[in-house]
């Protein structure tokens, strides 16, 4: 069965057990999966529920689709994504994003816990994804093209939707939410970077470094999908931070930040276009 066959079968089983169908998704990252108490009339299922999906076993992560309303707007919440350093493939940690599409979403909101690389930023702000690097050393689209999900070749030239970005701007903006901009890269993890990497990263010009994003919106532009990003600066980086890093940290620093958070996407999806 094909990655487009076996995202059809999911597309169906879901479809089975929610009828509504949002024209909007949310990946939520570590620590920053209170926007589901913003749902109303909320519907769950289980992603081991779900065909196809890996199992996530990540802390601060649900591993659910979460479908309900924000703002009198239908959306969809993933509740905790998959990882490269999970030992899952690029194709079965991008998976889910095939089948949002093939249930009808045609925008991607990503969110993630990172660390910050810019000297300016500091722990809490929130950080809209201007653009990102991949270090990974993979691509999700790498193999043979299946031309029902996407062109051989997509374009990453606006791989952050100019339009989103410039909405959110304006939002966080009129609620008095400082919004940071920057690029983001990708490190496969799971362990954090040595001082040496993220001199190097800062070189080529990233202002944040995470473990996951980059390979979903890969396959949500590929999907022709409009992508908008932020980010949780929840420590900065090895060789900046004084300080040694943990999961928990990045857990306390993303709950702290929530708040600001869950206002600036529950006002950002009221005005959605």
């Amino acid at each position: 069965m094909s990655k487009f066959e076996k995202a059809l079968e999911a597309a169906r089983y879901i479809r089975q057990r929610e009828q509504r169908q949002p024209k909007v998704a949310v990946i939520l990252g570590s620590g920053l999966g209170g926007l589901v108490e913003e749902l109303e009339q909320p519907n769950a299922i289980p992603y081991g529920q779900i065909p196809g999906f890996p199992a996530s076993n990540v802390a601060g992560h649900a591993a659910r689709l979460a479908f309900g309303s924000i703002g009198g707007r239908d959306v969809v919440l993933m509740q905790g994504r998959f990882h490269y350093y999970e030992g899952l493939s690029m194709s079965e940690i991008t998976f889910p994003v095939c089948v949002l599409r093939q249930l009808g979403v045609e925008s991607l909101i990503v969110t993630n816990a990172c660390g910050g690389i810019n000297g300016s930023f500091a722990p809490g702000d929130l950080m809209l994804i201007t653009d990102h690097i991949n270090m990974s050393g993979n691509n999700p689209l790498i193999g043979p093209n299946d031309d029902r999900l996407g062109p051989r070749f997509p374009d990453m030239t606006e791989a952050y939707d100019p339009a989103l970005r410039r909405l959110a701007e304006d939002t966080a903006a009129e609620l008095g939410i400082s919004l940071q901009k920057g690029v983001y890269a990708l490190y496969t993890g799971p362990s954090f970077e040595t001082a040496a990497e993220i001199r190097a990263f800062r070189t080529l010009g990233a202002d944040a470094i995470g473990m996951s994003t980059v390979p979903e919106v890969i396959v949500a532009r590929h999907a022709g999908m409009r992508v908008l990003g932020i980010s949780c600066i929840t420590n900065m980086a090895t060789g900046i931070a004084r300080t040694k890093h943990s999961h928990e940290e990045v857990l306390a620093a993303a709950n702290a930040s929530s708040q600001r958070f869950r206002l600036l996407v529950r006002t950002l999806l009221e005005r959605w276009e």
